[in-house]
């Protein structure tokens, strides 16, 4: 965990602990990358953020990626500002892409019930990509109510409500540069 990490605590009565600090993301994510690149040598997959949550750690996914992509966003509500998900998934934004024989994968910020990640991967499936992979920052499998694969998997996290790097609750917290817990 870094000074600037700390200084976000001391400031946001809100905030509980780091979960995951901001370098320890840094590394994962190069790692990520690296493993992305690895499997797509010889393709251009598709990344598909989905909004909002993932659109950081997509941009520094990006980055790291040694392979050429292609971006394009989606975005889903299920959680209509709570901190549990409705179970309902709503398509708000589909893809403008044409996704029939192209390698998918889908950068989701956290993969908690599986609900909503299920229900994407079923709806894609549809399109005839060649491949649909899933690369999730953090995978809350204690959560978990719909068994979903994950590629790519960033951290393996407790059943805890967390924001930051993306993450929000009510729309506050996403510029935080580390994964954090809020207090009770």
């Amino acid at each position: 965990m870094t000074y600037d990490d700390q200084d976000y605590l001391r400031r946001l009565p809100l905030l509980d602990r780091v979960l995951i600090g901001s370098e320890e993301l840094s590394l994962r994510v190069q790692q990520l990358g690296n493993e992305i690149g690895r499997d797509y040598p010889d393709s251009t997959p598709l990344l598909v953020c989905i909004l909002k949550g993932a659109y950081v750690f997509l941009a520094d996914l990006a980055r790291c990626l040694s392979v050429d992509h292609e971006v394009d966003f989606m975005a889903v509500s299920s959680y209509e500002g709570g901190t549990q998900s409705t179970g309902v998934v709503k398509i708000v934004k589909d893809l403008r892409a044409n996704i029939t024989n192209r390698d998918v994968i889908l950068v989701e910020d956290i993969v908690d019930s599986g609900l909503t990640l299920s229900y994407l991967i079923d709806l894609l499936a549809t399109r005839s990509p060649r491949s649909i992979r899933v690369c999730a920052l953090l995978d809350k499998t204690a959560a978990r109510e719909k068994d979903v694969r994950v590629d790519y998997r960033g951290f393996e996290i407790p059943k805890e409500f967390v924001v930051g790097y993306g993450l929000d609750y009510d729309e506050k917290y996403r510029n935080l540069p580390f994964i954090g817990v809020l207090k009770p």
